[in-house]
């Protein structure tokens, strides 16, 4: 422990200074020897840390969204390779370092957590041995040893024995049922996170190296704070469950307004968005413009949600712009096939007519009188039987053009060659 005092000593006064500032604050309104006030400054501590890591989340957002860019070369990498391992391995590597991205930037808040983690572990542990650490003077240590969060003190851990959990004026009963169920809570927060991230923000159908990682740490880091918390002393839990729950919520968000393109948080997102459009007839913020300005400048590079998001507005008569904007479309409809391409068709203003049905007579002249009395374009049938008289009577043969004249549908042109007698 002196070696892990020696490591962290850099944090742990600054760690420690934190907390009796936050606990001077509380103890004013809970008292200063109680477990809501000692408590309540551990939770303090974790919102601070995670707000001052909150580049670093970003920063985890937009490498894990770059991984998810690359998954389709990824793919074409593991079929080319599938019978060579090692050669697989070095393409990846090669890929990751032309792209500039890095698998393990997800992992990037663990890590930055780290430090304050095993400072908070060491101020805890000093407590529970009676032993000054940083700014916690013999004042502030007795206080913090009389400090229960319900009935277990805080620097008492699981595998402690009973005498020593007496000696800090608890049994040892109380202190595993509230550290197991702390424990427990731990790890399924953890796991709930994780899954949450695999089943709604990722694209499952691409099997990786980053998936396959991302499915190792959903089942890992449920097991690791499990094993290892019943080493841990309750105010650490207290601060890991914190920063778990911290953690969870802050995902929840980020997937319910800025998903990953091609998964199923952004087609749900895309379908509160169409909806709400297609009310209002714009869009509400500048959060919504940029996603619909990404998606616009994407072109033929769209997944199948926002084509299905594009064509959506299209059909309503709404038109996304370049700057993200959404106004109202002209009568035309621009529908965007899966290739790419896109087909435009006249939107519908009223009920569509049907063309006027052409009398019997207009259908054997070829069609309605012309206005104006104008010549007859053809024969009618009844002028054929005049045609023929008036060849007879004058003598002269019908004009080349009659009607009879013509050979018959489904007969040859020219001279018929008699039909042979059948034979009996």
């Amino acid at each position: 422990m002196d070696t892990i005092a020696s490591l962290f000593s850099f944090i742990t006064t600054p760690v420690s200074w934190v907390i009796v500032q936050f606990h001077s604050l509380y103890g004013a309104i809970f008292g200063p020897d109680t477990g809501w006030a000692w408590g309540l400054s551990i939770v303090s501590l974790v919102i601070l840390i995670r707000i001052c890591l909150i580049p670093l989340f970003v920063k985890q957002i937009k490498a894990t969204r770059a991984m998810q860019t690359l998954q389709p070369e990824m793919k074409k990498i593991q079929e080319r390779y599938k019978n060579d391992r090692q050669r697989q391995s070095e393409e990846m590597m090669k890929l990751y370092k032309d792209t500039g991205t890095n698998p393990l930037s997800s992992c990037l808040p663990i890590l930055a957590q780290s430090p304050f983690f095993f400072a908070l572990y060491h101020v805890l542990n000093s407590i529970a041995s009676n032993d000054t650490i940083g700014v916690i003077n013999e004042r502030l240590l007795e206080s913090a040893q009389k400090a229960h969060i319900f009935g277990a003190p805080l620097a008492a851990k699981f595998t402690d024995s009973s005498e020593k959990v007496e000696a800090l004026g608890s049994s040892i009963t109380d202190v595993r049922i509230v550290t197991a169920l702390m424990i427990v809570l731990m790890s399924l927060s953890q796991f709930y996170t994780q899954r949450q991230l695999m089943m709604k923000n990722v694209d499952t159908t691409v099997k990786t190296p980053f998936m396959q990682q991302q499915k190792m740490l959903m089942y890992v880091f449920p097991v690791i704070f499990a094993v290892f918390g019943i080493n841990f002393p309750v105010g650490v839990l207290v601060y890991w469950l914190t920063t778990n729950v911290w953690t969870m919520g802050q995902q929840m968000y980020v997937i319910h307004n800025n998903p990953t393109p091609g998964s199923k948080a952004q087609a749900a997102y895309l379908e509160r968005l169409y909806k709400h459009v297609t009310h209002h007839g714009k869009t509400r913020n500048r959060r919504e413009r940029a996603i619909v300005k990404a998606i616009v400048a994407k072109g033929r590079d769209r997944n199948e949600y926002e084509r299905k998001f594009i064509n959506g507005l299209s059909k309503a008569g709404l038109a996304a712009q370049a700057d993200g904007t959404v106004v109202r479309g002209e009568s035309t409809v621009v529908t965007e096939n899966e290739d790419g391409t896109t087909t435009t068709t006249a939107a519908a203003a009223g009920r569509r007519q049907q063309p006027k049905r052409q009398t019997k007579a207009q259908r054997q002249t070829g069609g309605p009188k012309p206005a104006g009395g104008g010549e007859k374009t053809s024969l009618s049938k009844s002028d054929e039987p005049q045609d023929s008289e008036a060849g007879e009577s004058t003598g002269k043969a019908p004009k080349s053009g009659g009607t009879r004249s013509r050979a018959q549908s489904g007969q040859r042109k020219g001279p018929q060659r008699p039909k042979s007698p059948s034979k009996k």
